[in-house]
Formats: structure tokens, sequence, C-alpha cells
């Protein structure tokens, strides 16, 4: 069974690929501008998205701060070490009824580019699937345009977003 990815869903995984949750290790900094973001199944069979983001350093410190309150109410396990150069993030999280087990590897310089590599078991079966897989390749490519403000995202099928805005409007936990 095929899953596809819905343009809301992309976002929020490419949002949500450096909100993560508060770890011992800082979480390196994107260089403020536009960033290019392409996420796929890493075989290249499945349909990859590619979206563009543009931050600042405050933008993306707000989505990281956001992933902090995601991953302490959804996640029993998480850890973030330093390996050769590369992140390498281990976490257990409940989705649902379903306890997701994950191990993502981050490399790159954060300035110019990064790549995360992931796999995770689900436990039951979300949506049909036991496993999953994903590679998720981001590049700066500039500035962000004249009409883009910090949080701004395009999708591939040109809708148009800006995550701090949705972060703002979403209903508060009690």
């Amino acid at each position: 069974m095929k899953i596809r990815m819905s343009a809301a869903a992309a976002a929020c995984l490419a949002a949500g690929a450096f909100a993560c949750p508060a770890f011992a290790l800082d979480f390196p900094s994107r260089k403020p501008g536009l960033w290019e973001i392409q996420t796929g199944d890493g075989t290249g069979k499945g349909p990859g998205h590619t979206m563009q983001q543009c931050i600042d350093a405050a933008s993306d410190k707000a989505l990281r701060d956001m992933g902090q309150g995601i991953g302490k109410d959804m996640c029993s396990k998480q850890e973030l070490r330093a390996d050769g150069g590369k992140l390498v993030m281990d976490s257990v999280c409940k989705v649902g009824n379903t306890v997701a087990t994950s191990h993502a590897v981050m490399s790159g310089d954060f300035s110019t580019s990064y790549r995360m590599e992931s796999k995770s078991t689900y436990n039951p079966p979300l949506m049909g699937r036991a496993e999953g897989a994903s590679v998720m390749e981001a590049k700066w490519i500039g500035p962000c345009k004249a009409d883009q403000k910090p949080g701004d995202m395009v999708m591939s099928n040109g809708m148009k977003m800006n995550a701090l805005d949705m972060m703002n409007n979403r209903p508060k936990r009690p």
C-alpha cells in the first residue's frame, strides 16, 4: 500500500525536520534565507515533494521550539548525539495508538546544505505500514524573495502557507 504525502504533511515534515525535541546537544541553526527542501522515500520510486522555505534566525528557532513541545508530549525516548561529524537521532513516540521507533542520521554544514535519512518501525502498523523510510535533502538557494517573510513555505503544488502563522493559530493546549 502506497501512502501519498499531502502538501500539509510535507509542510509539517519540512518544518518539523528542524522542529526537533529538546536535546542535551544543540541542534545546528540553519543559515537565514531561502531553502529548497526535497523529501522522498529514499528509493527514488515513490513520489517526492519539493518545497521552499524562507527562514530567519527567529523563525528557525521558533520551529525548533515548536518541536520541543510536540516531542515532550508524544515521545518517551529522545536522544541526539554527534557521531563522526553527523547527528544521530533516536526516538520512541506515540502516534495515536501506534508506537513509532525511529532512527535518523543528519549530515551537512547547515549553511549551504543538509541531508537527513530516517527509518521507522510502527507497532501496530500505522495506516497499514509496519515500517517506513524517508530522505530529506535541503539546500540554501539564496536570500528570501522580496514578497516572502520568515516562515513562508511554497509547496510543490504552488500552495503557500506560513508555518509561524499556522503555529500561532493552532488551538492552545490546556
